[in-house]
């Protein structure tokens, strides 16, 4: 795990010298993905990093694990509360469904992140895996919106060991995975799969070995792939 958290530090300050960025910024959530994200951009940026606490009709306890996170490591930290712009928004809006409400959630918390990245000169980092990463297990232009993804490569399951690696508090890596959009939502029940069943069938397909995993599993997460591959492109353009 040290050559890897080498690889991505370095990858890091590469890519903030390329774009002239005077640092890095990302949000933390109180789950892993964003711990570890975190923990990258402190170790790679220094002092000119910043996460910020975007808390949303939140559930307390995601808050409250932030807040440790940052504690334990040190972050430089800031909290903007959107729950009341979230609203307004909402109010102003016609009705629609509990997903469209939701992911309003991840897309506020991209301009909020957008407007530190302006103010400082920074560049946003996201948080995405490649286990969420292949399913398109993300907002479009919300938690999707973002100028790098340093674990977009990494598994789940090298997630949670690259998070062992850096300290991240135990709670944190334990906790059921979740994107917070409403309460008891949890990543797994929502996808329909557990991770250590993605990240076995994932691998397999990219080396195309046969898998022993359901095959009605098997095929439901191909064509999740399939049916979000738009999410990882960039927009088509017309050619006449």
């Amino acid at each position: 795990m040290k050559n890897l958290e080498i690889k991505l530090i370095n990858w890091l300050k590469v890519k903030t010298k390329e774009a002239g960025a005077n640092g890095l910024i990302c949000g933390i959530s109180g789950g892993i993905d964003s711990a570890v994200v975190a923990a990258l951009i402190k170790k790679a940026a220094g002092k000119n990093h910043l996460c910020l606490i975007m808390p949303c009709h939140s559930i307390k306890n995601d808050e409250a694990d932030a807040k440790l996170l940052a504690k334990t490591i040190k972050l430089n930290v800031q909290r903007i509360e959107l729950t009341s712009a979230y609203d307004a928004l909402v109010n102003v809006l016609p009705v629609a469904s509990d997903l469209a409400k939701a992911n309003l959630k991840p897309r506020l918390r991209m301009a909020a992140l957008y407007y530190f990245a302006n103010k400082l000169n920074y560049l946003v980092v996201g948080t995405g895996n490649k286990s969420e990463t292949m399913m398109g297990y993300f907002t479009k232009h919300g938690d999707g919106g973002v100028d790098l993804l340093p674990l977009a490569n990494l598994l789940k399951r090298d997630v949670r060991k690259l998070a062992e690696h850096l300290n991240v508090p135990q709670r944190i890596i334990d906790k059921p995975p979740s994107a917070g959009l409403w309460h008891g939502q949890t990543d797994e029940e929502e996808m329909g799969v557990t991770y250590n069943q993605l990240d076995t069938i994932l691998e397999g397909l990219e080396k195309g070995k046969k898998s022993k995993a359901d095959k009605k599993i098997i095929s439901k997460i191909k064509a999740k792939i399939e049916f979000s591959s738009h999410k990882r492109s960039a927009p088509e353009i017309f050619k006449a």
